[in-house]
């Protein structure tokens, strides 16, 4: 049974997302937890809240033991962009975009 947990409009760019999530696709839940511990990238903290809620929703909705779960999928979509100025010199402004992203995280039993 797959277990679901997904954070939206979360303030952090895709790219930089996806460069953490890629890093815990295929383990079980106890080395991800690990890995994204030692992750020096500021996109590891929601990737983990995340992966923290799907572990919750499979224990407490569905009955299942988190020693027997393995990241099966983990995916992280672009949301809206925030588009913001930075007032320059002579009258000028340059573009800033604030990205989001959309974090969805898998879980399946270990077979």
């Amino acid at each position: 049974m797959d277990v679901r947990a997904s954070a939206r409009y979360v303030r952090v760019a895709p790219n930089k997302a996806r460069q953490v999530v890629r890093h815990i696709r295929g383990l079980d839940v106890e080395r991800a937890l690990d890995v994204l511990l030692l992750e020096p990238k500021s996109a590891a903290q929601p990737v983990r809240k995340v992966l923290e809620s799907a572990i919750a929703n499979a224990e407490n909705n569905h009955d299942l033991d988190a020693d027997d779960l393995v990241v099966t999928a983990a995916t992280v979509d672009e949301g809206p962009t925030m588009k913001r100025y930075q007032p320059r010199a002579m009258g000028r402004a340059y573009r800033i975009r604030k990205r989001t992203s959309h974090i969805t995280i898998v879980l399946g039993s270990e077979e």
